[in-house]
């Protein structure tokens, strides 16, 4: 049977902390804790759990801080989560079973990461990381971001880690070391190029973000998620910017790197939502629908992107083109997906009233989605 050293960075985590670790308890054959300069009770509460807590000093560099936690490790494999990470009873039943079939010859396994969900509790965001590693054998990379490119005998495994946070990390922390690597005269990698412009778009900083996008689009090095994600993200800088036609043109521009995803599919439906051309966006949330990603490739995905959100934007562009039994078919069908969903019953009651009083009610039709 494999065995497993969980590692784990921390600092200011006594809410989260317990949670993570009595959600692996029985899965994991070590813990490993490094703390990152806590000042709260978080090292009181490791050391509850595992006597291997050791002091890491901050450096503005997570990948030094999760290699030197790999580097504590003893046992066959190295397991990293985040202290607002769990696993469900489900998934740490499932790792445990894994730990039992997993081939020797195994040096990755892929893990789901599930971040963000809708009020049922179900997965609307998710990606693959490189999530469980042959133990001295892979090193972290990258400041801020930090991954392990994947290598040699890979698993892709259906189980799945569960992101849970309760708090926001600390504001522009993650710009503040992009700039900071910058300004030491460092020269970003194209994954570190990408990261740098997302962090000046979270920021606001719209102009930058462009500029930045664009510049690591030229340069034709990126990985191909990563590409498209520039694209929308791109996009998204410029309609804030309010050059509509070159967001459109950055949308398009992601049509280079193969068949567009239901993400992208949506967003062209958008863009020609907001102008009122109601059948072309009829033509993308179509294609939208029931497109499926690979996860495997890395790729983000939001689940909600090939089912109900093209569904109840289908229903809203038949909606204002006075074409009422479309407009309730795709409201059903989104209701299919989210049978509690808000939006999905405001918009089942509008149709109601329209047939019992045979008229538009004046409480038009939801179209809150996003």
């Amino acid at each position: 049977m494999a065995t497993i050293s969980l590692c784990m960075i921390v600092k200011n985590e006594q809410q989260v902390l317990a949670r993570c670790l009595d959600s692996v308890r029985g899965a994991v054959d070590e813990i490993v804790i490094v703390d990152t300069g806590s000042t709260d009770s978080t090292r009181e509460i490791a050391l509850r759990y595992t006597d291997r807590v050791y002091d890491f000093l901050w450096i503005d560099d997570f990948s030094a801080a999760r290699n030197f936690s790999f580097d504590q490790a003893t046992m066959d494999y190295c397991m990293w989560l985040d202290a607002d990470d769990v696993l469900t009873a489900e998934d740490r039943d499932g790792l445990i079973a894994l730990k039992s079939s997993l081939l020797p010859e195994t040096d990755v396994v892929m893990m789901k990461y599930n971040t963000a969900f809708d009020s049922a509790g179900r997965p609307t965001f998710s990606y693959y990381r490189e999530r469980i590693l042959r133990r001295g054998k892979f090193r972290w990379e990258g400041a801020v971001h930090e991954v392990i490119a994947p290598s040699g005998v890979i698993l892709h495994s259906p189980l799945a880690v569960t992101h849970q946070k309760l708090h926001a990390a600390e504001p522009g922390r993650n710009l503040r070391i992009f700039e900071k690597l910058l300004a030491g005269g460092r020269v970003l990698t194209p994954r570190e190029q990408f990261y740098y412009a997302r962090e000046l778009y979270y920021a606001g900083r719209y102009q930058e973000a462009a500029a930045a996008f664009a510049s690591f689009l030229s340069q034709g090095r990126g990985w191909v998620v990563n590409n498209i994600d520039a694209c929308r993200l791109l996009s998204a800088c410029r309609s804030e910017l309010g050059d509509a036609d070159g967001a459109l043109g950055a949308l398009l521009q992601a049509l280079r790197y193969g068949p567009p995803d239901a993400e992208l599919c949506c967003d062209l439906g958008h863009w020609f939502r907001s102008r009122a051309r109601y059948r072309d966006a009829i033509f993308w949330y179509a294609l939208a629908l029931g497109r499926k990603t690979d996860e495997r490739t890395g790729a983000f995905v939001s689940v909600d992107s090939c089912g109900y959100l093209p569904a109840i934007w289908m229903c809203v562009c038949y909606d204002r083109l006075g074409e009422w039994e479309n407009a309730e078919y795709y409201n059903e069908l989104a209701g299919s997906f989210k049978p509690e969903d808000g939006t999905y019953l405001k918009n089942k009651s509008y149709f109601l009233n329209r047939k019992q009083t045979n008229r538009v009610p004046e409480d038009r039709l939801a179209s809150t989605a996003q």
